[in-house]
């Protein structure tokens, strides 16, 4: 009889275990949320995500790099035509254009065309052109200096002649083709409020990725 008392009392808790893993079981299908719940969170958090991505990109889409596309040949040979730029569009809120950088700017009466051209003038400063170059007359240099731009002209020369008195608020700019180029020879000086920013980043074509930078006028030859 003994044995059949061990094997009565080992049967038991087994049946004690299968019931309590029934339990468990049967609670985990009540605690799982419907598939409809489980939709909806789903469609939530993507929500969620996006909502977020937003107030990022926005932001920096809208007022710290932009992207922008090169039409026409005024730059050339610094930038060509079809050529994708990321335009840095907040540094200038914390420091001035230099002579040199490649602005992204809006021409006099025309707020919704762009134009990319080089600064060349800078505020209170007289540019005078003759003898195919642009001289450059400053505090610094009364009598007046030749601007060299060797390193980004190609068989290109000034042709216009004259001079221009800048305000202290004004801004001369040109293309680098200078035989093809509408900049401030044609339309003048420009202010401070029509300029979007600096080139940064010329992104495509990819082999010709590279981060661009200001022009340094190291030597200049005087007059």
């Amino acid at each position: 009889m003994e044995p059949k008392a061990n094997s009565s009392l080992t049967e038991e808790p087994q049946e004690d275990n299968q019931k309590e893993n029934q339990e468990s079981f049967d609670r985990s299908l009540i605690n799982d949320p419907p598939f409809y719940k489980q939709a909806t969170n789903f469609v939530w958090e993507i929500i969620k995500i996006v909502a977020v991505s937003l107030i990022i990109i926005i932001p920096i889409r809208m007022y710290v790099i932009q992207p922008f596309i090169v039409e026409g040949a005024s730059m050339s040979p610094t930038f060509e035509d079809g050529q994708y730029l990321i335009i840095d569009e907040i540094s200038y809120r914390f420091s001035l254009p230099q002579r040199g950088d490649v602005i992204i700017f809006h021409p006099p009466s025309d707020s919704k065309t762009y134009y990319i051209k080089r600064v060349i003038g800078l505020p209170g400063e007289t540019i005078e052109l003759r003898e195919g170059h642009i001289y450059i007359y400053n505090e610094e240099y009364s009598e007046g200096f030749r601007l060299n731009e060797a390193n980004y002209l190609i068989n290109s020369r000034i042709t216009q002649k004259g001079k221009t008195v800048l305000k202290d608020d004004e801004y001369y700019v040109v293309g680098d083709n200078r035989d093809n180029s509408l900049d401030s020879r044609r339309f003048g000086p420009i202010g401070p409020k029509a300029i979007k920013g600096k080139v940064l980043i010329r992104a495509f074509p990819v082999s010709e990725f590279s981060f661009f930078e200001r022009q340094e006028y190291n030597i200049l030859q005087t007059n």
